[in-house]
């Protein structure tokens, strides 16, 4: 089996990086209708914003100042249908900023989860299940998020600064210069802020990538942690983590609290400098009351927009490091992909030959050494020897999760990696040591590998697995929730439904690992009752942990150092008296004293 990896997150560039923005966009692509309709929209709603403060600048120079009713009149009609208008389009742009949303997020769900059906079992060893689920769930979040509402936040605020700019070029072109003054200023600040922002947020993404792992492991290994009493270990180690998320999120909220400040204070300066130098213009130049009240607001106008870019900018810095997190999911490689003009021939029957294959798992080490086999159509081959021997490592690369670094693996006289992965992994039927059962019922799990199964195959299946006499027995029978991961059920009883998978997907080719090493005896009468009609004419290899349900295979081979040390029947390996002799007399030894209780009798004789 595979040495465990100790999963290292790549490190992202802190430099802001304007094709994770764009790629970001791209995401709305397909929605491009959407998307224009909600532009659109909120365009419209900033402009109205901007031309209400022009309404109020006509009702006071041309309604109140003048004292003229009518004009009141014909402005107040204007200013209502206004308002109506723009309710009309805020409801717009929420509805389709919602929609978009959604439909943002299903597309990235469905690409991490369609991409994450093609990589390759390295990729699931090595990666824990916490920072991917932290990618699908949390980031694909903010990614939507920020194509949406902080989308709708930057068109608001960049159509605000426009409009709002253009009415005041028109109330006093020399006033709504000196406002230009600022935004150098602005820019700066926000690129200051933003070097800093970033680097904390990564931070934050990373730890929350670790805590998510850290829930997922004790959760999931809740009857170990209460075992063997790790609560309050746990609880320190989970406690050490959650101090680093607080610290990176405490520096990065306190930059980003400090950075709309920063803008307002610079917005204030600003606002003080336009009431002064107007004032004189009021005097001088002929500037009416109701301009300068208008230019005034509109310089509060737009800086509002200003610092609402701000905080939006601020935000996007989350959003990148979520997307930098997301894209490097997708943009994962599998390592084993099919190969130009590979076939499916229909069938993978035929005999199967290692030949000379060395293979290691990327540390440098290799863990099958110049290994050679044949083995014939039909044949029953068996697996002992120590862990770590090389023999899950042999139906791995069988099942081609995993391929050769050198050599061959052919079946029925063709190189395995001229058929594609489908040809060859959907017509394996493998029975694990620790079965998985999917959430559902029992009928939707045995289905599992043959989707249009009827009932009665269900059913016919089930019994010789020797799975049916116990699924009647329960209250809801075939229609059994199983619960997450087969929690409900026994062992015994979720390798049994395994089993009953396995026989109605009616594989070419059988692999069993250990399948009976964790069950009573009764039970894995039934197993092996079961998997002797699966293994009926067909192709089989069976990692033995109990060495007595092995005795009518074909040929044994005892791999240690990741080479055939033995080979040969039950019967001609015991005449050997070798590592196969050795393994099976001390396991015999062994279950004779644990069933008669040899070891009491004997320390009573000696005492």
């Amino acid at each position: 089996m595979a040495e465990d990896i100790e999963f290292e997150e790549e490190e992202f560039s802190t430099q802001f990086n304007g094709q994770t923005i764009l790629r970001i966009l791209a995401q709305t692509r397909p929605h491009w209708k959407w998307v224009i309709g909600f532009l659109v929209t909120v365009t419209l709603v900033a402009g109205l914003d901007a031309y209400f403060t022009f309404l109020r600048k006509q009702l006071i120079d041309q309604g109140i100042a003048p004292g003229d009713t009518a004009a009141l009149a014909q402005i107040g009609v204007i200013y209502a249908l206004m308002i109506v208008l723009q309710a009309t389009g805020v409801f717009t742009f929420i509805y389709l900023a919602g929609v978009l949303g959604e439909r943002v997020r299903y597309d990235l769900r469905k690409k991490m989860f369609e991409h994450l059906q093609d990589l390759s079992l390295k990729y699931y060893s090595k990666t824990p299940v916490g920072w991917i689920m932290s990618r699908v769930t949390s980031d694909s979040v903010r990614i939507a998020e920020l194509v949406t509402w902080g989308m709708l936040d930057v068109t608001w605020g960049v159509v605000s600064i426009i409009t709002a700019f253009a009415f005041m070029l028109a109330i006093n072109w020399r006033l709504a210069l000196l406002v230009l003054v600022i935004i150098p200023v602005l820019l700066f600040v926000a690129a200051y802020f933003k070097r800093k922002i970033i680097v904390e947020f990564r931070k934050v993404r990373k730890i929350n990538s670790k805590i998510t792992g850290a829930y997922n492991e004790n959760i999931t290994g809740v009857r170990v942690v209460k075992a063997l009493g790790r609560e309050e270990e746990n609880l320190r180690e989970f406690g050490e983590l959650t101090d680093e998320m607080y610290e990176a999120g405490f520096r990065a909220a306190w930059l980003s609290a400090l950075f709309l400040p920063a803008v307002q204070v610079i917005s204030a300066v600003a606002i003080g400098i336009i009431i002064f130098y107007g004032g004189t213009q009021v005097e001088i130049a002929g500037l009416t009351v109701g301009g300068l009240a208008a230019f005034i607001s509109y310089v509060t106008f737009m800086l509002w927009p200003i610092q609402d870019l701000a905080r939006v900018y601020a935000e996007m810095q989350h959003s990148i490091a979520s997307a930098e997190r997301v894209f490097s999911l997708i943009d994962a490689v599998p390592d084993v992909v099919d190969r130009d003009g590979a076939i499916d021939p229909g069938s993978i029957r035929g005999d199967i030959e290692f030949d000379h294959v060395d293979f290691g798992y990327g540390d440098g080490q290799l863990v099958l050494h110049d290994f050679c086999l044949k083995v014939k159509q039909g044949e029953m081959i068996a697996l002992v020897g120590p862990t770590g021997g090389g023999k899950s490592t042999l139906v791995n690369l069988l099942c081609r999760f995993y391929e050769p670094v050198s050599g061959q693996i052919a079946i029925g006289g063709k190189d395995y990696r001229k058929l594609t992965l489908h040809a060859i992994q959907s017509r394996i039927g493998m029975v694990l040591q620790t079965p998985h059962l999917f959430s559902g019922t029992i009928r939707e799990n045995i289905r599992y590998g043959k989707l249009d199964a009827t009932a009665e195959e269900i059913e016919a299946a089930a019994k010789l697995a020797g799975a049916h006499d116990f699924i009647v027995t329960l209250e809801k029978k075939y229609d059994e929730a199983v619960g997450e991961g087969g929690n409900l059920l026994s062992t015994g009883q979720k390798q049994l439904i395994s089993l009953a998978r396995a026989v109605l997907a009616k594989p070419e080719l059988f692999i069993l690992d250990e399948a009976t090493s964790s069950v009573d005896t009764l039970t894995e009468a039934l197993i092996q009752r079961g998997v002797e009609v699966l293994m009926k004419d067909r192709t089989t290899f069976v990692i033995a942990h109990r060495l007595s349900t092995i005795k009518r295979a074909d040929r044994i081979l005892v791999i240690e150092a990741g080479r055939i040390a033995e080979m040969g029947t039950h019967a001609e390996l015991l005449r050997q008296r070798g590592h196969y002799y050795d393994l099976y007399t001390r396991q015999f030894r062994h279950d004779l004293s644990k069933e008669y209780n040899l070891f009491a009798l004997t320390g009573a004789a000696v005492n």
